[in-house]
């Protein structure tokens, strides 16, 4: 899911192509991104967008006539930009949604076969209210209003990072990075950390966040975004299960639960301990290894 250096991204380009251009038309294609009635999607021919926000994770366009249309591209949403005369056409099997401008037309697409990306159109700036979830804005807080949302609610940490009610567009996968900069096990409880391991948090969530931002930038320059993914080659742990952590070499572990996959490395993060897979903790039992050091 694009959390907020991509979504950042994406907003600083679609600023660039939008501001002061008219919808010129629309196709909806997927009949389940639509997801309201009033006002309808016709009210938005012509008017001029005036400003492009992030909200969290979602994406609000701003026209004139206090219209907003909210876009949370979820999992495997993407958006796509095809300038105005471009030869071409949006792929089909994977295109949910297209706005034609006068000089291009962004297109929305998702990939796989399950449909979670979502489209709102809401009159009123009082309405946005329903789409924020109350997350704090971390690069714009202080030490003490993070602190005092972090233990706000007593969770585990990767669960506090990546509930939007506690903190804005942070995802898996930057929470990943965010904790091993931090040099935190992801199942450290909010409530046991110490004043300096509340600092080291802090400032870990600030760099990876602000970091990954400008290096999106610099990739992107002054074209659109178009390899945005939660995998990276240059990410420290997250989605590189069993490949050398680059501070430590030990080979970076995993916690599995449904979809999602937690990755940290336990000499960096847990003093070398392993943290329970349910699936292949629960299937070796007593021969599960418990530190780093069963596994070399």
């Amino acid at each position: 899911m694009p959390e907020l250096p991509d979504v950042t991204v994406y907003v600083e380009a679609l600023e660039r192509r939008l501001i002061g251009r008219r919808l010129e038309g629309f196709a909806v294609h997927s009949p389940f991104l639509l997801r309201t009635v009033d006002p309808p999607l016709d009210a938005l021919l012509g008017a001029e967008v005036r400003e492009v926000r992030r909200l969290g994770k979602r994406i609000v366009l701003a026209f004139e006539g206090e219209l907003y249309l909210v876009l949370h591209l979820m999992i495997a949403g993407r958006f796509r930009w095809r300038d105005a005369g471009a030869k071409g056409k949006s792929p089909a099997r994977i295109t949910l949604a297209e706005l034609t401008f006068d000089n291009g037309t962004l297109v929305l697409t998702e990939a796989g076969t399950t449909r979670r990306a979502s489209m709102h159109l809401v009159r009123g700036a009082s309405a946005l209210d329903a789409f924020d979830r109350g997350g704090l804005e971390v690069l714009d807080a202080t030490r003490e209003a993070f602190a005092e949302r972090l233990v706000r609610e007593n969770h585990t940490l990767k669960r506090a990072l990546t509930d939007p009610r506690l903190f804005s567009g942070i995802g898996n996968a930057y929470s990943d990075e965010i904790l091993h900069r931090a040099r935190l096990s992801p199942l450290r409880l909010t409530s046991k950390l110490s004043a300096d391991e509340h600092d080291r948090l802090y400032d870990a969530t600030r760099a990876v966040l602000t970091e990954w931002t400008d290096r999106l930038r610099a990739e992107t320059g002054d074209g659109f975004p178009e390899k945005v993914t939660a995998f990276r080659d240059e990410m420290a742990v997250h989605g590189r299960y069993r490949e050398p952590c680059p501070v430590c070499a030990a080979p970076v572990q995993r916690i599995r639960y449904r979809d999602n996959e937690t990755n940290y490395c336990a000499r960096c993060q847990t003093e070398g301990r392993l943290l329970a897979d349910r699936a292949l903790s629960r299937l070796l039992k007593q021969d599960w290894p418990k530190s780093i050091d069963d596994l070399e």
